[in-house]
């Protein structure tokens, strides 16, 4: 349970403060925006490496920053992935001309968000790349690998590309080796109790008294099995199984091992777990080239651990051998050239500006339609708001919890956006989508914000042309842009069961009434039929996705959010300016 705190909606702000000022002798903040960059980046001629991901996880990600690991890592709010506009910012920041590799793990905000700034990259000249992590071998099967989510091994990835890119390799060299790491690396956990989100009096979640889950998540996804709980030695058995049951294809005899704590486990009883792995490991006939055991790869207070093998080749022996300084992890390799280190970061530090290119459309003095729209943002915070509790509940029974506060903090963003602002409804709807992409985070933050915007954007300018059909083409592309975004269908168990009914409805009700309000309301029915009926839907996309039969029996979070978002825009429409 987190106890050190002031508010909790302070909590990842002050955190970057404190850490930043703590070791100001290896990094910065990158300016204006939620992310830390290493005192040598950007270096000329060199490849950026970012990671990221949601806090909560240190130190992972952003305790990986410094020389010869990761040029620089946005951080997002607790189990949040960071937003696409901060993404970029970093990115950006961190790009000293070489090109900038971005490398986190496969959860589907992050995709979502971290292939956004990436778009934006390229589409301003900077070669810019993605490498997923994916080395939990416990969260899809073999023949869905790509589907991975990534934990502790990503600790290995990033390591590789930060000593491929320290060394002077090419973006496509830094690449291939991080791929090639990725390829190689595999993980499994277990985990025997929850972890408490700051601000919160409850776990996010529990294993029962006796129990543990095995495959457990670092955001609480549900794992492969919940069983007795058993000696460390059979905890061995039960990690070491279910990673060389998957030996990569062409890997030698030698590993790295990582025995990582989720947080709660002690020094101590890692340690304890190790002597049961390490004659497992021997048995098989691996050469335990290395073993590290600490924390790599946290879950807040979770209580649980994982193991980690990385089959090493050559040439990823010597990344993994690499010089490297960071606030979480030091190494001192062959390759040592330290000097002049400080005088290096205040050289750098001066070249750096802010990433900030934004330059927003002249605002047009809106009519009733602009003021409608505004109304609609601020009746949508207070209606997230009130239900704000209850979506982190139902989120948690097959996610992280998290969708209920971060629905809430993007509306007030959206919302703080349009205030005193007397644009469009087009530029409303479009500012106020960006102002929720950027605050929200994760991957509603990056549906819900770009469904704002491509209403916006599909709006006539005109005020006084909007009408029932011009939002009915509105809202169709607002559906069509999440869908090509996040992928889903309807049928999988996602707010696209909410939107599509609903679009299909209004563009009817549109044809047959003109009055915005009347045909919002007639739709409306639509959207809250589709959000009752994935309660029996099976989720396949997502985190939830993973948890097949199990995810049956409740409302998708997604969907009952957006329903109540397009209540509180008809409830805004139908109110005289």
């Amino acid at each position: 349970m987190t106890r050190m705190l002031n508010e909790a909606t302070a909590f990842r702000e002050e955190m970057i403060d404190g850490y930043v000022t703590a070791y100001s002798r290896l990094l910065r903040r990158v300016p204006g925006a939620s992310g830390v960059i290493a005192n040598d980046a950007p270096a000329p001629g060199k490849v950026g490496v970012v990671v990221g991901g949601g806090s909560g996880h240190y130190p992972a990600f952003y305790g990986l920053v410094g020389e010869g690991m990761a040029s620089a890592a946005v951080i997002g709010d607790v189990f949040t992935s960071p937003s696409g506009e901060q993404a970029y910012r970093v990115g950006k920041t961190a790009n000293g001309g070489a090109g900038v590799l971005f490398t986190f793990g496969n959860y589907s905000g992050d995709v979502m968000n971290f292939g956004m700034a990436e778009t934006r990259l390229r589409a301003e000249g900077i070669d810019a790349r993605t490498v997923l992590v994916t080395d939990d071998v416990l969260s899809a099967p073999p023949a869905e690998a790509d589907r991975r989510r990534g934990i502790a091994g990503g600790f290995y990835v990033f390591k590789s590309a930060g000593a491929s890119a320290a060394r002077g390799d090419d973006l496509a060299t830094v690449e291939e080796l991080t791929r090639r790491t990725n390829a190689r690396v595999r993980s499994a956990g277990i985990a025997f109790g929850g972890c408490t989100i700051p601000g919160q009096s409850e776990p996010l979640f529990t294993v029962e008294p006796g129990r543990m889950e095995v495959g457990l998540g670092i955001h609480g996804e549900p794992g492969v099995r919940v069983q007795e709980r058993v000696p460390a030695r059979e905890i061995a058995h039960i990690l070491v199984d279910a990673l060389l049951a998957e030996i990569p294809a062409g890997a030698g005899g030698e590993v790295a091992v990582l025995v990582n704590g989720l947080g709660g486990a002690k020094y101590e009883e890692l340690f304890v777990l190790y002597s049961g792995i390490a004659p497992l490991l021997d048995v098989a006939g691996l050469h335990v080239y290395e073993a590290q055991i600490g924390e790599f790869v946290t879950s807040l207070d979770m209580n649980g651990c994982s193991l980690t093998l990385l089959w090493l080749d050559d040439e990823l022996k010597r990344l993994h051998d690499a010089t490297a300084e960071t606030p979480a992890y030091t190494r001192i390799g062959p390759d040592v050239a330290h000097a002049h280190r400080a005088a290096a970061g205040v050289a750098s530090a001066g070249a750096v500006t802010s990433a900030t290119s934004e330059t927003e459309e002249i605002a047009v003095v809106g009519g009733a339609a602009g003021a409608a729209a505004r109304a609609a943002l601020a009746r949508a915070m207070a209606a997230l708001a009130a239900i704000e509790d209850d979506l982190g509940r139902l989120d948690a029974k097959a996610g992280d919890g998290d969708h209920g506060a971060g629905m809430a903090r993007g509306f007030r963003a959206a919302n703080a956006a349009v205030t005193d602002f007397t644009g469009n409804a087009r530029q409303s709807f479009v500012r106020g989508g960006a102002a929720f992409q950027d605050a929200a985070g994760g991957a509603s933050g990056a549906l819900v914000g770009a469904f704002l915007i491509a209403v916006g954007s599909s709006l006539p300018a005109d005020d006084t042309e909007i009408d029932a059909s011009a939002y009915a083409r509105a809202v169709g592309a607002g559906l069509a842009t999440i869908q090509q975004l996040g992928g889903a269908q309807a049928g999988d168990k996602t707010m696209i069961d909410a939107l599509a009914p609903f679009a299909a409805a209004l563009e009817v009700a549109a044809e047959r009434n003109p009055d915005l309000a009347a045909a919002w309301r007639q739709a409306l029915p639509a959207a809250e039929a589709g959000t009752r009926a994935t309660s029996e839907m099976v989720s396949k996309r997502g985190r939830a996705s993973r948890l097949g039969e199990r995810s049956r029996g409740f409302p998708d979070p997604g969907a009952t959010s957006l329903t109540a978002v397009l209540t509180a825009f008809g409830e805004a429409f139908g109110t005289e300016e």
